[in-house]
């Protein structure tokens, strides 16, 4: 008797079981799966789901079960992420999906049952959540099942009808004084992919506690209560904020815009998310009329299908292959493009060569910054149609010094004005912002959700600028999340004040690396999917906890901070690591799986965790040299190039098993 046979039997589960049982002994199955799928046969609230759970035993789809099933999909550093998949504890689906909301509801009235406050934030007497949806596939449906949980739970939604970004569900929060938010996309993530981010009553996304508290919520739910769309819509339970929140948001956006040039040709591209609806219009608005879509990414779609791979991550300099050769065809300075849910920005330029241009930047920084005695003309003349790609570091030191600049100019700037970066960003804006006589926050762990916190924690009337490399950027107080659309206004701003001195934004760049030292650093993605994917990400981090590297690229290792045991650790001459050195620095920081290795010369260093968001390992690698050795900048830049390799090669190496 088969499966499918049995399944109108009452012993069709039993069936099942065994035929899961076999599975296991045969390999096909890990044991996390096998329980998940057992919980799922066997419990009321899963049985609309039993009948395909069945049908793949039954076709002995070991391989999609186990995918499916292996673990239960986890909150990271920005809500709950995976692969779409019609059952499983493991994908996104309406059962997972839906439990997420409902827990997300649970948790936000137990919060309030004992009289508690959500923070200045909340409206006294205003149950709310607001709900933004992204172009990827089921996104809308997705944000409407949101909304008919949050509805049956008793909360009046916000919902903005049609593709917006996620800074905007952030500032829709903020705006409306929710008590929660959520936002529908799983931002860079292949075509396969969606998720849930989870936003607390500041408009930043969950942290500690609220994020455990959540989880265990979600853990806890049985039945998801649901109010159908139509009738909630009708009832005025659902209502449609999408007209008021875009005019608020982009008003408040082009709030932080600065006076300048706006003589720029711009090549824009949304990679066929939402970014029409905030990038383009507040470029317009702030007065860049020679703007070009490229047409190629306009349309929005799910399935990414005219970029490389199909995944649209400005973080990948393979995205701007294609805009670039457009670019020199029509004339283009810059090229601009965002993520599908427009929090993210990249940047591409001309890497042309201007001596005036290069004498009028030291002039301008001269008025500025008074330590600019290191700033000189760089050696290299690059052809014109030459472009480049930015990293996300090098945009956001881009970003950071412009906006102290122009602070300083106004005669604005204090010694209480702040920058935020997190911990495997680059040291070079904490470098900027001592120059400018400002305060700089850095030790911060991986995820936006943090400096948005910071801000709060610190107050958020001198916030200036905070980034993180993954090209995430925030200026302004409108929201607790990064921005793609302020980030790409500013960055227009900057590069029409650059050609207006015969400069490129590159040129730019390397001025600055002149006058604070040249900066370069690398990131690897290690990709380990599958059941077994985690067990070999713990072993990595276990290796080289345990067992510290002396040496990588040839430089010694000065110190292991280790952010999950909480302490620093220093080689002896006897080979030993030993606990050394004040650790308060690294108490005041949440424990977490972050490793960083200090090397010699100070300003380098490695550092590896695991994804929050992905199953894959992180390794951050930064290179550098400071003023006084840095006057040769090609001769300086192929030094740490040559040294970026050969972190990565030993770093690798000590990563693997030892014999």
């Amino acid at each position: 008797m088969t499966i499918k046979s049995a399944i109108s039997e009452p012993v069709s589960t039993e069936a099942a079981f065994k035929a899961l049982q076999s599975a296991v002994l045969a390999g096909k199955l890990s044991a996390g799966a096998v329980e998940n799928i057992r919980t799922w046969l066997a419990r009321p609230q899963y049985a609309a789901y039993a009948p395909l759970v069945l049908e793949h035993i039954d076709r002995q789809q070991w391989q999609e079960l186990d995918d499916a099933f292996w673990t239960i999909i986890p909150f990271g550093t920005a809500g709950r992420r995976g692969r779409m998949y019609p059952i499983g504890t493991n994908a996104i689906n309406d059962r997972t999906m839906g439990e997420s909301v409902q827990g997300l509801a649970d948790y936000v009235l137990a919060y309030l049952a004992p009289g508690e406050s959500l923070g200045a934030n909340y409206g006294e007497n205003r149950l709310s959540c607001a709900i933004a949806y992204d172009t990827r596939h089921r996104s809308r449906q997705f944000a409407e099942l949101s909304a008919e949980i949050m509805v049956a739970n008793g909360f009046e939604v916000l919902f903005l009808d049609g593709f917006r970004p996620t800074p905007e569900l952030s500032f829709t929060v903020r705006h409306n004084r929710c008590a929660c938010g959520i936002m529908i996309s799983a931002s860079h993530n292949p075509p396969s992919d969606n998720a849930i981010k989870a936003f607390w009553s500041t408009g930043g996304q969950l942290r500690s506690p609220h994020d455990e508290g959540v989880i265990q919520c979600v853990g806890c739910v049985t039945e998801i209560k649901r109010t159908p769309y139509a009738e909630a819509v009708s009832a005025g339970r659902i209502k449609f904020c999408q007209v008021e929140s875009d005019a608020g948001y982009q008003a408040a956006v082009l709030g932080q815009a600065t006076s300048g040039p706006r003589d720029l040709k711009i090549l824009y591209s949304p990679l066929h998310g939402v970014g029409l609806t905030s990038v383009l219009p507040i470029l317009q608005a702030d007065g860049f009329q020679n703007i070009e879509v490229f047409q190629p990414h306009a349309t929005p779609d799910g399935d990414f299908p005219n970029v490389p791979n199909h995944v649209a991550n400005p973080e990948n300099p393979a995205v701007f292959d294609a805009l670039i050769e457009h670019a020199k065809t029509t004339g283009a300075e810059i090229v601009l493009a965002s993520d599908p849910d427009a929090d993210r920005i990249g940047c591409a330029a001309l890497l042309k060569n201007s001596e005036r241009g290069v004498r009028s930047l030291e002039s301008s920084l001269s008025s500025s910054n008074h330590s600019n005695s290191a700033l000189r003309t760089p050696h290299s003349a690059l052809p014109t149609q030459h472009w480049s790609t930015f990293s996300g570091n090098q945009i956001g030191a881009l970003l950071g010094e412009f906006l102290l600049g122009r602070l300083k100019q106004s005669g604005r700037l204090t010694p209480e004005h702040y920058i935020i970066k997190t911990l495997v960003t680059s040291d070079m804006i904490c470098r900027i912002a001592e120059q400018f006589g400002v305060r700089a926050f850095g030790d911060l762990l991986t995820g936006f959700k943090w400096i948005g916190s910071k801000m709060d924690e610190v107050g958020p009337e001198k916030f200036v600028f905070g980034f993180e490399e993954a090209h995430g950027y925030l200026a302004g107080t409108y929201a607790r999340d990064k921005d793609g659309a302020v980030a790409a206004m500013l960055l227009a701003e900057l590069a029409a004040e650059c050609k207006a001195q015969g400069l490129t934004l590159h040129q730019r760049l390397d001025a600055l690396f002149l006058q604070y030292g040249c900066h370069l650093e690398k990131s690897i993605n290690h990709t380990l999917p599958g059941a077994d994917g985690l067990a070999k990400m713990k072993a990595v981090m276990d290796r080289l906890r345990n067992n510290p590297p002396r040496q990588l690229g040839g430089l010694d290792v000065l110190q292991v901070r280790d952010y999950l045991r909480q302490q620093a650790l220093k080689a002896a001459d006897s080979g030993q690591w030993s606990v050394v050195g004040d650790q308060k620095a690294l108490d005041e920081v949440p424990p977490s799986d972050l490793l960083i290795f200090d090397l010699d010369p100070a300003g380098n260093r490695a550092a590896v965790r695991p994804s929050g968001t992905e199953s894959k390992l992180k390794f951050y690698l930064f290179a550098y040299e400071p003023p006084e050795k840095s006057a040769d900048l090609i001769a300086t830049k192929e030094r740490l190039r040559v040294r970026l390799a050969a972190l990565e090669k030993d770093l690798l190496v000590a990563s693997e098993p030892r014999e």
